[in-house]
């Protein structure tokens, strides 16, 4: 028996179908509220405004991509912090080529949704760089914290620019690249 939706996914599940449509600048809270079968006030509690809803949006794929690239990592079973930037990398980059979400905010400039993980996508940064972090902090525990730090922030910004404006080339070679830039953001840790 599966359980019961709450109440936020519903709502999320809502405005994630109106702006995969490419509807989202004409959405109305209550075109949301209804969809979820809720009524407005409900929705405006639970979010409080329409630019709360879509971040909460994208702040739920987010999580989501990330769940997905621990998974990868976890299926990959990396040697190495060089492999596994080269595995989340790939994994990051192919699901995005294919996320609806994504992809509609990508072509819908008039939605608005873009600036979540550009302009104003520090959560996304954050939530990915922690992400990094920990991986990383947990599986080679004798790497520097600093080099960790160093080099999350910068292969999270990366993967962002990658993908808010791909690349013309496949996925392996910049996640290929990625994994050099990962082994001199980390050299002097992986040489001893």
């Amino acid at each position: 028996m599966t359980e019961p939706r709450s109440t936020r996914d519903s709502l999320l599940d809502a405005a994630y179908d109106a702006a995969v449509a490419g509807d989202w600048s004409r959405t109305r809270m209550l075109d949301v509220a209804r969809t979820a079968g809720v009524s407005r006030q409900t929705l405006y509690n639970e979010f409080g405004s329409k630019d709360a809803l879509a971040q909460a949006m994208a702040m739920r794929e987010v999580e989501r991509f990330i769940e997905g690239t621990e998974r990868a990592l976890d299926e990959a079973h990396p040697d190495d912090p060089i492999q596994a930037v080269a595995a989340a990398a790939l994994s990051t980059l192919q699901r995005a080529a294919d996320n609806p979400l994504l992809k509609a905010a990508l072509v819908d400039d008039t939605s608005g949704l873009l600036a979540f993980i550009t302009t104003r996508g520090e959560p996304v940064v954050q939530a990915a760089r922690a992400s990094f972090e920990n991986y990383y902090a947990t599986h080679w525990p004798t790497l520097s914290p600093d080099a960790i730090t160093l080099a999350a922030e910068t292969i999270t910004r990366l993967t962002l620019s990658h993908v808010v404006l791909p690349a013309s080339m496949p996925a392996e070679t910049i996640a290929a690249q990625f994994a050099d830039l990962a082994r001199k953001l980390l050299r002097e840790d992986t040489d001893s």
